[in-house]
């Protein structure tokens, strides 16, 4: 989100998964009734809305009920994300557009981009930030971090690296660098 936020400031158009999956998931929206269907009412909160926590849990956990959810999202968040592109494309064809999807390696989705930059940390740094930002145990920071595609393969199926091991201000630096390469690229 830091790498997304510096792009954005610098005048790329965002198209946020994390925040389209969320909207797609919302109480009366069709992956929510799916959602619920697969995992039980167990996972909603008083309001209807999905616990994230505790399904989080739940597939943080088990492989087979992570890939369920992912099946279950995906097609919603990928229909949204196609519409806010051609969307984009309509009212600035030259944009820059950053397509800020964290699980867009294992989605293979990437096969049609022409970059595919990822956002790198080593696996400790990853696991410490995550404990801090969520206010979790290390052992379900580690559960999450490794029910992901491991860092160093996503590393090695980027086009473009941005290491994000260091201070916020040398990934702000590598961000415009690599922003001004995408313009020079786009003309």
């Amino acid at each position: 989100s830091t790498v997304a936020t510096i792009f954005k400031n610098a005048g790329a158009m965002i198209i946020d998964a994390d925040q389209i999956a969320r909207d797609v998931v919302k109480k009366g929206q069709p992956a929510h009734r799916a959602i619920v269907k697969e995992f039980g009412k167990n996972i909603l909160l008083a309001d209807g809305e999905i616990n994230r926590s505790v399904l989080g849990d739940i597939i943080f956990n088990d492989p087979h009920k992570k890939d369920l959810l992912n099946k279950i999202v995906h097609p919603y968040v990928k229909r949204e994300q196609d519409r806010q592109l051609k969307q984009v494309e309509k009212v600035d064809p030259n944009a820059i557009v950053i397509l800020d999807i964290p699980l867009l390696l294992e989605s293979d989705m990437y096969r049609d981009l022409s970059e595919v930059v990822v956002v790198y940390a080593p696996e400790h740094i990853q696991i410490q930030r995550l404990m801090q930002r969520d206010n979790i145990p290390q052992a379900d920071a580690l559960a999450r971090v490794r029910s992901q595609m491991p860092i160093e393969e996503k590393k090695d199926k980027a086009t473009i690296v941005i290491d994000n091991s260091g201070s916020r201000e040398n990934t702000r630096k590598q961000t415009l660098k690599i922003f001004q390469q995408l313009k020079e690229i786009q003309t």
